[in-house]
């Protein structure tokens, strides 16, 4: 994999993003999904180059906020999360026959669902008066958690999902982050076997070692969105969480 200058600049830029998303700004990170296709040149490699920086900055994150995970909707969330990535694997699997073609359906499809979810909790928040919290439901959770391991394993694009299911939950701040820390790491490095393991692997010694090369700047990132965190009060956090689900969704119908 030989990389222009100008795609180790642009690699570097979402790493940063990624260290920034994991600790201060969750959702940020969904820009960097199609980003990386850029960086990389390949539409099927840059799922598996972007996951170990994930892993970096996701362990920043655990670090940051561990005492503050809501133990429960993790425990509500992940047997579900299983299920979709189970069937994520297996979907990606039969689509990497058809190239990009398929893999750019499955990205289509993806961001469909997460906008229409979008607009269901915009539509609850408009009608609970500016309150959007819900009753614990394993429904609920079941909808949330296959979709989000779904999207996940195709496309590297669990965070809007994810970060809808716990605005959905009204969790303050620091729970919000300490829950989405302990679930993006458990469900990445639960992937990287997975990436590795087809026929033509996602991740590889070339992309193995842009990942190393890109650590510095994850780290980077990591330190700044802490900073950045510690001014951002609630609503605002909640609202920006919100738009940047519903940006990164629409990104993913972008054709590329």
């Amino acid at each position: 994999m030989i990389l222009e200058p100008w795609q180790w600049a642009l690699g570097a830029a979402c790493a940063f993003l990624v260290g920034v998303a994991k600790t201060g700004v969750p959702g940020l990170g969904i820009l960097v999904v199609p980003t990386m296709v850029y960086v990389v040149g390949s539409a099927w490699i840059a799922p598996g180059a972007l996951l170990p920086l994930l892993c970096v900055a996701d362990a920043f994150a655990v670090w940051y906020y561990r005492r503050h995970a809501d133990v429960w909707a993790l425990v509500e969330l992940l047997p579900w999360v299983v299920v979709g990535m189970i069937g994520g694997w297996y979907v990606l699997k039969a689509v990497s026959e058809q190239g990009e073609h398929g893999e750019r359906w499955l990205r289509t499809m993806v961001g469909a669902i997460v906008l229409v979810m979008v607009v269901a909790h915009l539509a609850r928040k408009s009608t609970a008066g500016g309150e959007a919290a819900v009753a614990r439901h394993w429904g609920r959770a079941a909808l949330y958690g296959i979709l989000a391991g779904f999207a996940t394993t195709v496309a590297n694009a669990a965070g809007p999902v994810m970060n809808l299911y716990l605005l959905s939950m009204a969790l303050p701040k620091d729970q919000f982050m300490g829950t989405g820390a302990w679930y993006f790491l458990i469900i990445n490095l639960a992937k990287i076997p997975l990436y590795a393991s087809y026929s033509d692997p996602m991740i590889t010694q070339a992309t193995l070692i842009f990942d190393a090369c890109m650590v510095p700047a994850v780290i980077v990132g990591a330190l700044c969105g802490r900073t950045l965190y510690a001014h951002v009060p609630q609503k605002a956090f909640e609202w920006t969480v919100f738009v940047l689900a519903a940006v990164g969704a629409a990104s993913l119908l972008i054709p590329r």
